[in-house]
């Protein structure tokens, strides 16, 4: 299944942004929350951006591997999932905007671009 490759690397991806997490909060003492540290403000909000976007993204990846996608879109979107979280991730982590706003471009259209191939194959699939 190709929507498994880009789940296990969304997986990582998150697993990568918590374990920045806990370790700037063991490195702050920081029990729970941000502690008012702006830098773990930083990454918390990178490991949450990525857990808000990352399931709808990997639901529509799959949905639209199980309608019967075609396997060079599926490759595409599921490259685009992964390229556009790390680069939004990187532009939060290290303050730069334009990686920021690069990576949630690439978020958002991969979004309306995978919606609406499902909705292509849906469509397709009830109307023939």
């Amino acid at each position: 299944m190709i929507s498994a490759v880009y789940a296990a690397l969304a997986a990582l991806l998150i697993a990568w942004l918590s374990l920045r997490v806990i370790k700037l909060r063991r490195a702050k003492k920081v029990i729970f929350g941000d502690g008012g540290e702006t830098d773990l403000q930083i990454a918390i909000r990178a490991q949450g951006n990525a857990t808000e976007y990352i399931p709808i993204l990997l639901i529509l990846l799959l949905v639209l591997e199980l309608s019967g996608g075609h396997v060079a879109l599926l490759h595409t979107g599921g490259l685009a999932i992964i390229l556009g979280r790390v680069v939004h991730a990187r532009g939060l982590l290290h303050a730069n905007l334009d990686q920021r706003v690069l990576g949630m471009q690439m978020t958002i259209f991969t979004l309306i671009g995978l919606a609406i191939a499902n909705f292509g194959y849906a469509a397709h699939a009830a109307f023939g």
